[in-house]
Order: C-alpha cells, then sequence, then structure tokens
C-alpha cells in the first residue's frame, strides 16, 4: 500500500510529463505482471491525460541509441531518458534506472527507496 501512495504523491505533482514508452511499458507490465485487465489499463492511462506525452519520434529515437552506448543501458531505459531530455524534464521517477544517477543532466530518483 506504501508503494500506492508515494506514487499517488507523485502523480499529483504539477510539472509532471511522460512519454509514450513510459506508457507503452505501464501497460505491459500492468496486464502481464499486476494482471489487470485492457479496460482497466486503458481506463488508468486515460486518467493521466493531463500530463504531456512525448511520442517517440525520430530525433528521440536517435539521441536514445547515443544514450544507449554511453552508459550501456537497454534501449527502452535510454528512450526514457531520451524522452525526458526532450521534454526539459530534471527528474525521472524510476525504479528500474539507479537511483541517484544522473544521465544526460537527468536526474534519477527511485521514489521506492527507504
Amino acid at each position: 500500500m506504501q508503494r500506492t501512495h508515494q506514487t499517488r504523491e507523485l502523480l499529483a505533482m504539477e510539472g509532471g510529463s511522460l512519454s509514450v514508452q513510459v506508457q507503452a511499458e505501464f501497460y505491459v507490465n500492468a496486464t502481464a505482471k499486476f494482471k489487470l485487465t485492457h479496460d482497466q489499463v486503458v481506463r488508468i492511462l486515460e486518467s493521466l491525460e493531463a500530463y504531456p506525452v512525448l511520442a517517440v519520434t525520430e530525433a528521440v529515437f536517435w539521441v536514445a541509441v547515443q544514450l544507449k552506448n554511453r552508459y550501456k543501458l537497454s534501449y527502452w531505459d535510454s528512450a526514457i531518458i531520451a524522452a525526458a531530455v526532450e521534454l526539459g524534464c530534471q527528474t525521472v521517477y524510476s525504479e528500474d534506472l539507479n537511483h541517484g544517477q544522473t544521465y544526460a543532466g537527468v536526474r534519477v530518483i527511485n521514489p521506492f527507496v527507504e
């Protein structure tokens, strides 16, 4: 339950944004790992419509490829960082990337670290 509370606090903050990559990863994990139905996940994603969403453009793709090579990340994590750079974000909240590390000027915070 603590994670749900922390997630809601993050979503309530101003200035948040998403990438299509984040939406896709959420959809896959919510349906496969957490066994939510398609309709449940779609409703959750629709509730986030107020956040700006960055599509994976060719420019974002090429930045992601460069970040992947530079930081030895997966392409998918690199795409999230590349989108954050494009959106002008200073922070990415992730439990997958290294907590406290900065990639291309974007600091990673794991909101679930005690």
